[in-house]
């Protein structure tokens, strides 16, 4: 069964091509278009477009095919398209002539455009709360860890001490960034695009400002055609809030490799959460926290996938838009697993306390030597070539009393500060 059936077959070549894999994807998005579906069908009863009695058992029959979603009984076989021509069929074989009176006064287009927002609505919603998680045990290990020295480095070469404080409070405040990204994909994903029809509206006496409350939306995004030109650009902020999250994410996972590494041996990590060779006994591999990097390296890709099939394409509907679903569906799924999983992992971490006992590290309070100088009356360019000759001369002693006092420095991380950050970002999102 397809919507735009008129009767007539289609090579299966094409049906096959033209298809895709959607019905795949809409299994996870057909609870959305059965909400959608129950907001349509009792709008189309209060506008007298249906009657009250086939508006209440639409909805009742919805609810048994929501039911039958919730637990995973509903299936699109080959003989269907899509999700719509599949909820369509199971009203029509209740109902009868009242099944065929659910697609009044829209279309496949918006259609699709709901149940995508609505879907993309909760998994932001979702993200999140993941994201909210990750923070608060990034900031309780940075607490616990905050007088642990850690080396810090730029270049990759020794520089200046840091902490495990630091280190982890970093990292929870990134998150907060990027959760300013997730809640402007939030905020366009929140405006109703049902009842725009083909993308031109419709003679019908819908009502759209009820089914936008109906469906939980805070908005309407009132003209028709920028509803259908939303198809693409919705999914593609959403790319951009979710790749800001993989940023973080791979950027830390890489973190965790090199310290993992022998070389540094900053941290380590249960036998469980690491893997073996199989011709090497000695090998614990971070695999996990490697395959986090590259699946958060591929989703900071979508943005750029979907600008490159939806780039320059004039108003309107059009098949490309079809191929966005493929994309961001499942780079949310990766996005979570990831933050999931990261979260997982992280919670068993060992932190080696004794990291700067070696002499190779000496250097790194070559800064705060020579600012001790400065407190101390010397003026600062004088100090800097005075802590330069010393180090050359291999005269050099540095003095390990690390004193950082200022705002988010090692010696005052400003957790609490961080944390009502984060406060005011979730309540920003409401």
């Amino acid at each position: 069964m397809k919507l735009w059936d008129k009767g007539f077959s289609t090579d299966k070549k094409i049906d096959h091509f033209t298809v895709g894999n959607d019905r795949q994807l809409d299994l996870l998005l057909a609870k959305y278009d059965v909400i959608a579906s129950q907001a349509h069908a009792k709008m189309l009863g209060n506008v007298g477009l249906i009657t009250t009695d086939e508006a209440d058992s639409l909805v009742t029959e919805l609810d048994k095919i929501a039911n039958s979603i919730e637990d995973g009984l509903f299936t699109i076989e080959d003989d269907f398209e899509d999700m719509h021509s599949k909820i369509e069929f199971l009203l029509i074989e209740k109902l009868g002539d009242t099944g065929k009176k659910i697609h009044t006064a829209r279309s496949r287009n918006d259609q699709v455009l709901v149940a995508m927002q609505l879907y993309l609505k909760n998994e932001l919603t979702e993200i999140k709360s993941e994201v909210r998680i990750l923070f608060d045990l990034l900031l309780n290990l940075a607490e616990k860890h905050q007088s642990v020295l850690l080396p810090g480095y730029t270049h990759l070469q020794i520089a200046m001490p840091s902490s495990f404080g630091l280190w982890f409070s970093a990292y929870a405040e990134s998150l907060i960034d990027d959760l300013y990204f997730i809640h402007a994909a939030y905020k366009i994903a929140d405006q109703n695009p049902l009842g725009s029809a083909a993308g031109y509206g419709s003679s019908f006496p819908i009502d759209r400002t009820f089914t936008s409350s109906a469906m939980g939306f805070e908005t309407l995004k009132y003209n028709v055609v920028a509803a259908q030109m939303g198809r693409g650009k919705v999914e593609k902020a959403t790319a951009f809030g979710i790749s800001s999250v993989a940023s973080t994410l791979s950027k830390l996972a890489m973190d965790i490799c090199l310290y993992m590494s022998q070389n540094f041996d900053f941290i380590s990590f249960p036998d469980e959460l690491t893997t073996g060779s199989s011709i090497m006994p000695h090998k614990k591999n971070p695999d996990v926290f490697e395959l986090i990097r590259a699946k958060c390296n591929k989703i900071q890709a979508v943005p750029n996938q979907l600008t490159l099939i939806t780039n320059n394409l004039p108003s309107g509907y059009h098949r490309d838009l079809q191929l966005v679903k493929e994309v961001i569906v499942p780079a949310i799924q990766d996005i979570k697993a990831c933050l999931e999983l990261m979260h997982f992992s992280l919670k068993e971490i060992k932190v080696n306390t004794t990291i700067l006992d070696d002499p190779k590290y000496d250097y790194l309070f070559s800064v705060d030597t020579l600012n001790e100088m400065v407190t101390n009356g010397m003026p600062f360019r004088d100090a800097y070539k005075k802590m330069g000759a010393e180090i050359e001369a291999g005269t050099f002693k540095p003095k390990k009393n690390v004193k950082h006092s200022h705002e988010g420095s090692l010696g005052n991380l400003c957790l609490e500060g961080i944390k009502k950050k984060m406060e005011t970002a979730l309540d920003w999102q409401q």
